[in-house]
């Protein structure tokens, strides 16, 4: 009688095993590397490189008109809170000095043997409550009755010039705040753009900054005809030709947000600074700009004219004719010559 086997069992470390790490790894390579191939990210073309680094742009001089908005209240708001501080210190001095002569009548009271209530009043640890009382102005004589009168006003006054520049330090934290908020916005705004460029092959990059900075220098000759158009009837006074004259002398400085000049500039900051040349000063920011002079039309437009872009007001150039405009662009590109329809118009405001 034949002896019964059992069917011998393969090691899972022999040949099965070898052929399941096969189809295992083939599997990995398909769910991973292969499509991974098939549905890898391409690089963006030059083209929309740009297009996304122009919104970018956009967005943080957007956020750089906003901080120089911030700013200037900040910087406002310091001013008021040092006049004010300097202000309650000379108060103060006089306040001491008016005690110093209740002080003086009191202790006079003091030798004589008096009980005055000018006494109580030196010796209290509030003052100003003290003198809150009518009965000590009623009690006193003519001398004390108006000195103390005098202390009365000048504690008075001193409390609200303590409280008007608690609120003044209030604003200026708050603004102090606001800058850094804005602050962080542009430079990530900007850092963005750059790791964007920084993509493209040397050639792409060179293509779209050639394009930025197409419009960025401008012949002598020329500029003399443009300065000569705007002198004559194309101009609507002579600060507008000053005006004028001051950004196309300033046509290739660069681009620094923040910037009001005289080496460099943002937008704001360039027109701020061209008309400060002209003897106006003009507000900061863009937003404030538009209404520092009359409204005009597109299709009045006169040279020196203040013209404006986006919806949010946030780009502003110098209108210098032909359509074309001075302004400070954003960090890719100098101050330079551009059309005015290379950005979508908000509206134009006249500086008289």
């Amino acid at each position: 009688m034949a002896a019964h086997r059992k069917p011998r069992q393969r090691s899972l470390g022999g040949s099965t095993t070898r052929t399941a790490a096969t189809i295992a790894l083939a599997g990995a390579a398909t769910a991973t590397c292969f499509e991974g191939i098939g549905h890898a990210e391409p690089n963006p073309t030059p083209a929309q490189v740009k297009a996304k680094v122009d919104k970018l742009y956009q967005e943080a001089e957007a956020a750089t008109e906003r901080y120089n908005g911030a700013k200037e209240k900040a910087d406002s708001a310091e001013r008021r809170l040092k006049a004010l501080r300097d202000e309650a210190a000379r108060k103060e001095e006089k306040l001491n000095s008016a005690r110093d002569a209740l002080g003086s009548i009191a202790a006079a009271q003091y030798r004589s043997g008096g009980l005055d209530p000018t006494v109580q009043l030196m010796l209290s640890a509030s003052p100003d409550r003290y003198l809150e009382g009518t009965a000590f102005a009623e009690r006193a004589g003519d001398r004390q009755s108006g000195a103390v009168a005098r202390v009365r006003k000048q504690l008075r006054e001193l409390g609200q010039l303590r409280g008007a520049a608690q609120v003044e330090l209030s604003s200026l934290r708050s603004g102090q705040a606001e800058l850094q908020r804005q602050k962080k916005t542009v430079t990530g705004k900007l850092g963005e753009a750059r790791q964007l460029l920084s993509r493209l092959t040397p050639q792409g990059r060179a293509r779209v900054t050639a394009a930025a900075a197409g419009h960025a220098s401008r012949s002598a000759s020329d500029t003399r005809d443009a300065l000569t158009a705007a002198g004559s009837t194309a101009a609507p006074n002579s600060r507008a030709v000053a005006a004028v004259a001051y950004a196309y002398k300033k046509l290739g400085s660069p681009y620094v947000w923040g910037a009001t000049g005289p080496d460099a500039f943002d937008c704001s900051g360039l027109a701020q600074a061209a008309y400060r040349a002209a003897g106006i000063s003009l507000p900061r920011t863009t937003y404030a700009q538009i209404n520092a002079g009359r409204r005009v039309a597109r299709s009045e437009l006169r040279p020196g004219d203040l013209v404006f872009f986006y919806s949010g007001i946030s780009h502003v150039g110098i209108y210098v004719g032909n359509g074309r405009m001075i302004h400070a662009p954003n960090p890719s590109a100098p101050v330079r010559l551009a059309p005015i329809d290379e950005m979508p118009f908000a509206g134009a405001t006249r500086v008289v």
